[in-house]
């Protein structure tokens, strides 16, 4: 597998992976994180595409995920309060997020996180709180819960992790 930047020629298939994430995350208890607001919305991966945040998994010349990342000091506005804990550190740090696969093959979301983490070495990342899959890879990778953080998309609370 690769990682490059999504290309404008790529929205088609990654709005589809995006509609095979929202199926396979309400069919797996998780129904409320993407699905009653239809997200990620085209718009705003187009404006990942524009501003080069936006970037696809590719196995064997097929788009199989997708993703978008930056890096920066306080990169993510959201995270600028976080309740019932606290970040590790305050350094400039990288984020994940509209993570996704089209389940085709194994292993996409932890190549993906793994990759991004590679880039700059302190990565945060949320996930709601019924998104277990979510809550599972990212302990799997050595992510610590850090506290809770809220979105401006919904009112879900977000379990916010942190790797350094």
């Amino acid at each position: 597998m690769e990682i490059r930047r999504t290309a404008e020629a790529d929205l088609v298939r990654v709005m589809d992976i995006y509609a095979h994430a929202r199926a396979f995350m309400a069919a797996h208890g998780n129904p409320d994180q993407w699905g009653p607001t239809n997200w990620p919305p085209e718009a705003l991966i187009r404006q990942d595409i524009a501003r080069g945040r936006g970037y696809v998994c590719v196995h064997e010349g097929r788009v199989v995920g997708a993703f978008f990342f930056d890096v920066g000091r306080d990169v993510e506005p959201t995270y600028r309060h976080i309740e019932d804990g606290a970040w590790l550190d305050d350094s400039a740090y990288g984020v994940v997020h509209r993570l996704a696969s089209d389940g085709s093959v194994k292993g996409v979301g932890a190549f993906c996180i793994d990759w991004a983490f590679r880039q700059c070495g302190h990565l945060r990342i949320d996930t709601h709180g019924d998104n277990i899959v979510m809550q599972n890879l990212l302990a799997k990778l050595g992510f610590a819960r850090r506290g809770t953080i809220y979105v401006e998309e919904d009112e879900f609370p977000r379990i916010a992790y942190e790797k350094i």
